[in-house]
């Protein structure tokens, strides 16, 4: 550990997650990307620890260590000088049971004798290797993303006897939508009871996590996500027809988004701006069945199905868009509206997510409140004076929405659980966010 002439240490973290840029399948690689970068830019080490690697492109700020490269076992340490094969995990974010079963059964990325028989015993597996990287690796705390990373640290923390600080970005109860899977339950209540410290990304998660998982609410912080600014971001210059509105709706297709309160809106506001296009990006379990709606309501000619989009795609279309809309039904945060309005895009939230904490200048309505959803959109593709302010009171809410500040958080939970100093943030020659 290194030690600075004031006193403050360097930490080493060792992070457990299952995405991480160049592919994302959501918030949660865009917000460990965010969070180690600035964790980095303050003095900090990190190893981050993926089922398997994502490519050759991989970033630069942090040790990315695949999981797939120990093989995991019971109490098996890895001799000096040892070939291992490297086995891929099938697991990937947002995994349900099913989804597990289909991957396993028809993965290209090995055999799946490799795997184990079911979810809740591969994430025991990658756990069981997480012991293997904690021998091999040296680190001050352990820092988890979700209720897949679970068994890693819990392993990691035994073998090692380092602090367990559990990062809650959605519960079960939010991805759900009241099917509650018990399994996904106890392992998160499982985490949330044994972690050292909570870290939540928004109080509306902090509640859940209180009130129906019963944590003590002085072992729960709330640190709210923060956005990035690409470099390709305000490079697009996008040129429409004239009149010609987008409202965008991106994200997963699933009950926890709302997508079908957006189609439902979508319909009301063609019946009054009839030459507004709707976009749905993403994809997800509800897809075929929003396909089937648009057609059942006959909106399909100004209706479009991008599917799932990433990189400069996903840039291009938050550039081409005039309005988004967010009509979550439960949501911890939401960082795609703090990307839209790195475009200058207005946006609708529902009241039901975390980043409604920190946006007080969007549009806001209740996830199921159609009508009241339909009626902001027309307002807001209609007054030019509206959104225009909307723009502006997005611009400064988002200098304030910095990963920097939410390392700064973060940093000190870790001190709390360590009793470490600390380090000093470096003086960097350009902010983060701008």
């Amino acid at each position: 550990m290194e030690k600075r002439e004031d006193g403050a240490r360097a930490m080493q973290i060792l992070m457990f997650g299952w995405e991480f840029p160049p592919y994302i399948s959501g918030g949660l690689g865009t917000a460990c990307y965010g969070m180690t970068k600035a964790l980095v830019e303050r003095g900090h080490r990190v190893t981050f620890v993926v089922p398997s690697l994502p490519g050759p492109d991989r970033p630069s700020h942090v040790a990315l260590v695949s999981a797939a490269d120990f093989p995991a076992g019971p109490e098996k340490a890895l001799p000096a000088g040892i070939t291992v094969n490297p086995v891929d995990s099938p697991l990937r974010p947002y995994m349900a049971e099913s989804d597990y079963g289909i991957f396993r059964e028809g993965s290209l990325l090995a055999s799946p004798g490799h795997y184990g028989p079911n979810l809740f015993d591969e994430v025991q597996r990658y756990g069981e290797a997480a012991a293997l990287i904690a021998r091999r690796v040296s680190f001050d705390v352990i820092h988890a993303h979700e209720w897949l990373s679970v068994p890693a640290a819990l392993h990691a923390r035994r073998e090692s006897g380092r602090p367990f600080i559990f990062h809650v970005h959605a519960l079960e109860f939010d991805r759900s939508g009241g099917s509650v899977n018990p399994g996904i339950f106890a392992v998160e209540r499982q985490g949330l009871a044994e972690a050292d410290h909570v870290i939540a990304v928004s109080h509306f998660t902090k509640s859940m996590i209180v009130e129906r998982y019963g944590i003590d609410a002085e072992k729960v912080t709330v640190v709210h996500n923060a956005v990035s600014r690409g470099e390709a971001a305000g490079a697009y210059g996008v040129v429409k027809a004239q009149g010609e509105k987008i409202v965008l709706f991106l994200g997963r297709i699933t009950h926890q988004k709302g997508p079908v309160f957006f189609v439902e809106a979508a319909a009301k506001v063609l019946r009054v701006l009839p030459d507004v296009t709707f976009v749905m990006a993403g994809s997800g379990d509800l897809m075929s069945r929003m396909v089937e709606r648009v057609a059942e309501l006959g909106i399909g000619s100004r209706f479009l199905f991008t599917g799932f989009l990433r990189g400069s795609e996903v840039e291009r279309m938050y550039a081409a868009s005039d309005l988004y809309v967010m009509p979550s039904v439960s949501e911890p945060f939401g960082i795609a509206p703090l990307e839209a309005m790195l475009y200058d895009v207005p946006v609708i939230i529902s009241r039901q997510s975390g980043v409604s904490e920190v946006l007080h200048h969007a549009l806001k309505v209740d996830f199921w409140d159609v009508d009241d959803l339909a009626g902001k959109i027309c307002a807001a593709l209609t007054y030019d004076a509206l959104t225009r302010e909307m723009v502006e009171r997005s611009r400064e809410e988002l200098r304030a929405l910095t990963w920097g500040r939410a390392a700064r958080e973060i940093e000190e939970v870790y001190r709390r659980v360590t009793g470490l100093a600390p380090v000093e943030p470096i003086e960097l020659t350009e902010p983060t966010n701008q």
